[in-house]
């Protein structure tokens, strides 16, 4: 397999991916409600959206501080058992193992988190890795879809296109967290190699020497502290695969953002025409958020790293748009504004 095939069968991979995470999530919206899952009282109040930025704004701080002031073995924990969490409410609406009888305990979605926690503790390697994160992609964005009505899903993908702008042109601390979290070994990142024998577990060790290594030299000459920071810069365009790297790297958050788009729409929006049982809108959704990803692969491909929230997030939206216009809504009611007019 030459570079050029390899860099397809990743992107390919990609494709595969957000596809398994979206129809993943269309088919967990409704057993999710059932199940009590939905996490706000009123899911059509943007007010939600405002307060998940505010608290994943502090979340990301405290992954920066973690990365920085050797939190990284505590991180990687809760990490792990938040994907645990996530799995228990996926396994938990499928067909259980019943133990105890009638009024016994369904043991399988705890067998499921046991294993996931198993498989990224004791083999992270790269599929694997890839594997729990489409578990918790899945989950992670039906929990998301049930819990934000249009409205608030419009408001809360928009902000986040915009802070992930700044935060990968602007600060660029987001470059620096990536990177951070390649040796973590868990499915924040998703990971696609482009050459045979690529071991993603080989390749978190080799940054992981490297960054003790940039700690020892930093401790002794705190003039060299612009040498580490390019350093970490180095290694997040490297870790977003562009022709000639062995693999293609892209953030878990960056399938789960704009697949919330699809589920609300596919959860809220029920009035309109279907096709295969999905409603147009977020049909279209799915469209516009893999148009978004072609449009960001090809750029990151020509060498170094990107937003992906603002071409998939605005994907999403648009995809939406259109597809809740074609099916007869208003603008006021594809924009979930109707309740406020």
């Amino acid at each position: 397999m030459n570079q050029r095939q390899g860099v397809l069968a990743a992107c390919g991979g990609i494709f595969a991916t957000f596809l398994a995470i979206q129809l993943g999530a269309l088919a967990l919206v409704r057993p999710f409600k059932a199940a009590g899952y939905q996490t706000v009282q009123d899911p059509q109040n943007p007010i939600n959206s405002v307060l998940y930025v505010g608290v994943l704004l502090v979340a990301t701080a405290a992954i920066l501080v973690a990365l920085k002031y050797g939190g990284k073995r505590v991180l990687r924990a809760f990490i792990v058992l938040t994907g645990a969490m996530i799995t228990v409410y996926v396994a938990g609406v499928l067909p259980g193992v019943i133990v105890g009888g009638p009024d016994g305990v369904n043991v399988l979605p705890w067998l499921a988190a046991a294993v996931l926690v198993v498989a990224l503790y004791v083999y992270p390697e790269w599929w694997v890795i890839d594997l729990a994160g489409v578990v918790m992609g899945a989950g992670a964005a039906a929990l998301f879809g049930i819990s934000f009505g249009v409205l608030p899903a419009i408001v809360l993908l928009g902000a986040l296109a915009v802070y992930d702008a700044i935060s990968v042109y602007g600060t660029e601390h987001m470059l620096t967290l990536a990177s951070g979290v390649v040796e973590l070994k868990v499915p924040v990142l998703l990971v696609y190699p482009t050459v045979r024998g690529y071991s993603f577990r080989e390749r978190a060790a080799a940054v992981a020497e490297r960054d003790d290594e940039t700690d020892d030299e930093a401790g002794e000459d705190d003039g060299e502290t612009d040498d580490v920071e390019s350093t970490d810069h180095e290694g997040e365009a490297e870790t977003h695969g562009e022709e000639g790297r062995d693999s293609i790297m892209i953030g878990l958050g960056d399938a789960v953002m704009p697949t919330v788009m699809v589920a609300s729409a596919a959860f809220f929006v029920t009035d309109v025409p279907s096709i295969g049982g999905v409603p147009i809108p977020a049909a279209t959704a799915i469209v516009g958020t893999m148009l978004g990803l072609l449009i960001l692969l090809r750029m990151v491909l020509q060498g170094r790293a990107h937003a992906g929230l603002p071409l998939l997030n605005g994907g999403a939206i648009l995809g939406y748009l259109v597809g809740a216009l074609a099916a007869g809504l208003s603008v006021m009611s594809a924009l979930g504004l109707g309740p406020y007019l």
